[in-house]
């Protein structure tokens, strides 16, 4: 009958940020041998605190699943030699499946015959593969970081120090590193003991005696639910980010919540600072007003009970006014420096060592930031602080503040550069050039900062292209990815009024006159269009489906802007069902232009009223076109007037003429409609089984 399997791995404590992919891998390595293993089962559930990573199996069957199958070989004709006897095909196929060549017959599939095999598998006892199989599961695991210990060769996160393997009430008979499985676990370290797990389904309830939540969904759920419970209590509010609350809930086995509170004068410090310092080197929730301006209160998640908690925050709150001492400290220090002392300083600070150091970044960045302001025609007064914020906008990367806190980098910047009585908008832009830092952060608000921003990712982007640094499969050191996606996201957003080949040309030019390019200039730019490409692609995707997509891009997306609207006026036309007979006029005019020598029209060649109509119909959709070219929906409107003159083109005239030239000509007009096709869409991509 069927029966609970347990496996629990009992270890010293593992990194919080290392946890949660660990039990997502084992339990997606149990799910795999289950499959493979023939051997069902009613689900798999992980369990993980810092101390184990644990996984039950509900309902596992107690024998595997008997196989019976026909396996396909060869084709008769190779089957079989001359000679009529069994080929070396044959008979290599017979001892890859395990079976006696005259067991082989013939059977017919789609008119051909082909060799085939009975092959059975009759399925063992799981008892008798699971020992087998979890070892093997567990020594395949991998880690961002492994450990060997003691005279052992097995490397894990962390060194094993008790594990639990129950099928049923059995234990299984696997070790490692010295360490046997048995049905003993081991508790919260201070506050429960060693515990007897007499089956998988006692596990959760064991262990909770024992003060530990293993349940990772139900301790994240307390937590919450405690944070939530203070909140109320105190009006508060409590700023809970999911990141923190992820490691704090690995760092846990037994939550409880408590609060602390800090000198007020610590107020006097930016806000970001101080949140900063609690959640990143204390891991604490800092508490917020109405207004979200901060308190002088945090909220820690102990790893116990409820007992001593006013001892406990004493000690929090020990270590949280020594860490914001430090923070005040730094902050006084820093308000001494100048920011052309500042900036000095970043030429002894090495960049990447083949494109020098910060300091020669800067001037890159200058320069594009002033040759984009001139391309979109900023005024003298913006074109000033764009030169002046890219001067300055790395100088607070020497400042102690962020060099304790790398988080900060931009937002100490403009606080710095406001009390040095910079202009309000260049400091803003400090801060603002590296955005969007991350997933769904916002783009530069300010067309200075947008500027600036740009000129820094683009010196990065062109600058590693032009030095053979691509981003291959999930290899991506210097995070070009998310910096090409920030720029599409600014263009997007923000109207920001410039092209891809603008903002390829303007940086390949810095880099040329810095004597960067170690690539052919021309191939650099085809790797740049296609990595930018793949990130329009994603922008894309998220409003349209996957054909509309490809057929959009086909046309080319060096304006994005314009890319993504005309991906969305085509995912809105193909959803009407009259759009696929349009279509279809559409790409039979493709099919036949690609014939096309050129695209020179002779009107004294036309012999039909149907070429002088279509030609007539082109020509005047072709000077709309001209005009709404920004405007995708009218586009596509003037296109499908052509609809009409096409088919009857189709249907009473032969483009295939036997006089060349008359040939030539109707294809020529073809092509001429088919140009102005493809500035808008390859509608040959468009799938209408999926509509």
């Amino acid at each position: 009958m069927p029966k609970h399997l347990l496996l629990e791995l009992g270890l010293e404590e593992v990194p919080a940020r290392f946890v949660r992919g660990a039990i997502d891998q084992l339990q997606e390595r149990v799910e795999r041998w289950l499959e493979q293993s023939r051997i069902a089962h009613e689900g798999v559930k992980a369990y993980a605190t810092p101390r184990r990573l644990a996984i039950v199996v509900h309902n596992a069957a107690d024998k595997q699943t008997d196989v019976h199958e026909e396996v396909k070989g060869p084709a008769r004709k190779i089957a079989v030699d001359e000679q009529g006897q069994w080929s070396k095909a044959t008979l290599g196929f017979a001892r890859s499946q395990g079976v006696d060549p005259e067991q082989l017959f013939f059977k017919e599939l789609n008119g051909v015959e082909y060799i085939y095999a009975n092959k059975s598998s009759i399925g063992t006892d799981t008892a008798d593969v699971l020992a087998e199989g979890l070892s093997s599961i567990v020594h395949a695991m991998t880690f961002p970081k492994n450990m060997r210990w003691g005279s052992y060769e097995m490397r894990f996160v962390r060194p094993i120090r008790w594990v639990v393997a129950l099928f049923g009430s059995d234990i299984i008979p696997i070790e490692f590193t010295g360490v046997k499985a048995g049905n003993v676990s081991r508790g919260h370290r201070f506050l429960g003991e060693e515990t007897v797990i007499t089956s998988a389904e006692q596990y959760v309830e064991r262990l909770r005696e024992q003060h530990v939540i293993v349940d990772v969904e139900e301790r994240k759920a307390l937590i919450v639910s405690q944070l939530e419970k203070l909140a109320a209590e105190k009006q508060w509010n409590i700023s809970i980010k999911e990141d923190l609350l992820e490691e704090v809930l690995f760092l846990v086995e037994y939550p409880t919540a408590l609060f602390g509170t800090f000198d007020e004068s610590f107020l006097h410090i930016p806000q970001d600072v101080l949140i900063t310092s609690m959640r990143e080197h204390q891991r604490y929730f800092p508490v917020l007003d109405a207004q979200n301006q901060l308190l002088p209160y945090f909220v820690t998640v102990r790893n116990g009970d409820d007992k001593g908690l006013d001892i406990v925050a004493k000690g929090n709150e020990k270590v949280l006014r020594a860490r914001l001492s430090d923070a005040k400290f730094f902050y006084q220090e820093d308000q001494k420096l100048r920011i052309e002392d500042c900036v000095k300083k970043l030429d002894s600070i090495v960049f990447h060592e083949e494109l020098g150091t910060l300091g020669d970044k800067v001037r890159r960045i200058r320069a594009i930031a002033d040759k984009l302001a001139a391309v979109v025609k900023a005024d003298e007064q913006v074109a000033v602080k764009v030169s002046r914020a890219a001067d300055i906008c790395k100088f607070d990367l020497v400042t102690q503040m962020v060099y304790e806190f790398p988080e900060l980098q931009g937002q100490m910047g403009e606080d710095y550069a406001l009390k040095l009585n910079e202009d309000a908008e260049v400091a803003r832009a400090i801060n603002e050039h590296y955005k969007p830092r991350f997933a769904g952060d916002t783009a530069p608000a300010t067309l200075v900062g947008q500027l600036v921003s740009l000129a820094d990712k683009m010196d990065t982007l062109v600058g590693c292209f032009a030095i053979g640094i691509i981003p291959t499969g999930s290899q991506d050191p210097y995070a070009l990815r998310r910096q090409a996606t920030g720029i599409v996201q600014m263009i997007v957003e923000q109207n920001v009024p410039l092209s891809l080949s603008q903002l390829f040309d303007v940086a390949l030019d810095v880099q040329e006159q810095a004597q960067l390019l170690k690539r052919n200039r021309v191939e650099v730019r085809n790797d740049l269009y296609d990595f930018f490409g793949l990130r329009v692609k994603n922008v894309l995707s998220e409003e349209v489906r996957y054909d509309v997509v490809d057929a959009a891009l086909a046309a080319g997306y060096d304006d994005v802007k314009l890319t993504i609207a005309r991906g969305k006026s085509l995912m809105t036309a193909v959803q009407q069902e009259a759009f696929k007979t349009t279509v279809e006029s559409f790409n039979r005019v493709a099919n036949l232009a690609a014939k096309a020598e050129h695209a020179d029209v002779n009107e004294e060649l036309f012999e039909q009223d149907q070429e002088r109509e279509l030609y007539a119909s082109w020509k005047l959709a072709h000077e709309q076109i001209e005009r709404s070219i920004q405007q995708p929906e009218q586009v596509l409107i003037e296109l499908g007037k052509l609809e009409q003159p096409i088919t009857a083109f189709f249907d009473d005239v032969m483009v295939m003429a036997k006089d060349e030239a008359v040939k030539n000509n109707r294809l020529a007009l073809l092509k001429l409609i088919a140009n102005d096709l493809y500035r808008y869409a390859d509608f040959s991509k468009l799938v209408w089984a999926s509509v």
